[in-house]
């Protein structure tokens, strides 16, 4: 046992005020040491002691930063109110630190936030929870922040979408680093899917934006009860009594999406409330949406959500 203990890969999960439980708990069992499991894992704070967390709950962790200089991989978990302010500058220390000696940083969900506080992902592709990719990158604007992906793997920092896809992260580097085999036997442990199909994206309550004012709201409303038949830029314009460009304009003001790019998330959304609700074919779907074809609407279901309407039905359709 302590052979196989002394050739483990060592995993430290850094818990900083206000961690999520779930984001704490993912790591902290999956890597957690057996027989089968390569690894040791760790669970420290800023400080060694009584750290508050998120849902009322708080953790007592045994051992400081100076856990961060023994692991070879550190978790971040996500944590309440990221964008209110930077973790502490001896926790942004030591995380640049372990990266220097060539430690692996892995965020969960907005655990991205105290990673992005590094600048270690400035010119990198990075995600967090969808709730905050747009707040990710106003904060930290030289980021290319991917909402549609579940994780990013940046090489030696990587990040993830929200706290289940914690899971696809964990799942990618015991897979990165054992390969195939293992990444499955801890997947059944888990009793979950050794790789998701798809993006956050098919997550989000809704693909059409929440509009920023009331601008053409009665013409969005006339749209959305008219998504089956054929709908132009013109016939938009002229229900909302302007012309065909102070209508263009005005929309991607208010939306941030043309007319028609809106009208296709529109027609996305119906499809998957169709799929969820109803037992209606996938042909029938695309004609009933507007969209005409079973290939259409797979083409358009692929770009917009990153799954096919098969996966998504599978995923989310209410049982009975």
């Amino acid at each position: 046992m302590s052979s196989n203990r002394a050739n483990s890969h060592r995993v430290a999960v850094l818990v900083l005020e206000g961690a999520k439980p779930l984001d704490v708990g993912i790591p902290a069992q999956v890597f957690t040491h057996r027989p089968s499991m390569p690894y040791e894992v760790r669970v420290c704070g800023a400080a060694a002691g009584l750290v508050r967390g998120g849902d009322g709950l708080a953790y007592s962790v045994a051992e400081g930063l100076e856990a961060l200089e023994w692991a070879q991989t550190v978790f971040i978990p996500g944590y309440r109110e990221p964008a209110r302010e930077d973790p502490p500058v001896k926790v942004v220390d030591a995380l640049l630190a372990a990266h220097a000696r060539g430690t692996r940083l892995a965020a969960i969900s907005t655990g991205a936030f105290a990673l992005a506080a590094t600048g270690l992902l400035d010119g990198k592709r990075a995600t967090t929870h969808w709730h905050y990719t747009k707040v990710l990158q106003a904060k930290h604007p030289r980021i290319r922040v991917d909402e549609n992906v579940l994780f990013v793997d940046e090489g030696d920092v990587l990040t993830s979408a929200g706290a289940a896809s914690g899971v696809d992260l964990c799942l990618h580097l015991v897979r990165r680093d054992h390969g195939v085999a293992l990444s499955n036997q801890v997947a059944r442990r888990l009793v979950a899917a050794p790789y998701r199909s798809g993006g956050q994206a098919q997550f989000v309550p809704r693909s059409v934006p929440e509009p920023l004012g009331d601008f053409f709201a009665a013409t969005r409303h006339w749209a959305l009860e008219r998504l089956e038949g054929p709908l132009t830029v013109a016939d938009l314009a002229d229900n909302a009594r302007v012309s065909t460009r102070t209508f263009s304009r005005r929309f991607v003001e208010d939306t941030g999406y043309t007319p028609m790019q809106w009208i296709l998330r529109a027609r996305v959304d119906l499809a998957r409330e169709l799929l969820e609700r109803t037992d209606l074919g996938v042909e029938q779907i695309a004609d009933r949406v507007g969209l005409g074809t079973g290939a259409n609407l797979r083409m358009h279901f692929q770009r917009v959500l990153g799954t096919s309407p098969s996966e998504y039905r599978h995923t989310f359709a209410q049982d009975g």
